[in-house]
């Protein structure tokens, strides 16, 4: 009886500890997104946000807020309100592509990469692009 409870409780360990990296690193740190961007991601009150920090000289172009239009995409806060709910965050997203804000979802894959989504219509329709560390 002890070698199976000693043998269940080492896959039980080693399962925990596949998912650990993920856990350990949370979401904080800078992140690549597929254009380029660097996004830094960090606690903010309870929940998580994002900036631009670098990779693009882009300015904001599609803000529906003409006064902020020729201001430089590095710089802004384009997630905020990122809170974990179970396996992922949701939050809010701005997209300075296209001057819209989105419902958004973060996703954890593995300690170096992350998933992230931007949904309309309650999350009927999503598009995702994968960052990485």
């Amino acid at each position: 009886m002890k070698k199976t409870v000693s043998v269940v409780g080492a896959a039980v360990f080693a399962l925990s500890m596949l998912s650990a990296p993920v856990m350990a690193g949370g979401l904080d740190g800078v992140w690549r997104t597929p254009k380029g961007w660097k996004v830094k991601l960090y606690k903010c009150g309870a929940s998580y946000c994002g900036r631009v920090v670098g990779g693009t000289k882009d300015r904001d172009v599609h803000n529906p807020k003409k006064s902020l239009r020729t201001r430089k995409v590095v710089g802004i806060r384009m997630i905020w309100g990122m809170k974990k709910s179970g396996s992922k965050y949701s939050g809010k997203l701005y997209n300075p592509k296209d001057g819209k804000t989105y419902t958004g979802k973060i996703t954890p894959v593995s300690a170096s990469t992350i998933k992230l989504a931007g949904c309309v219509f309650g999350g009927l329709i999503c598009k995702s692009q994968t960052w990485h560390k």
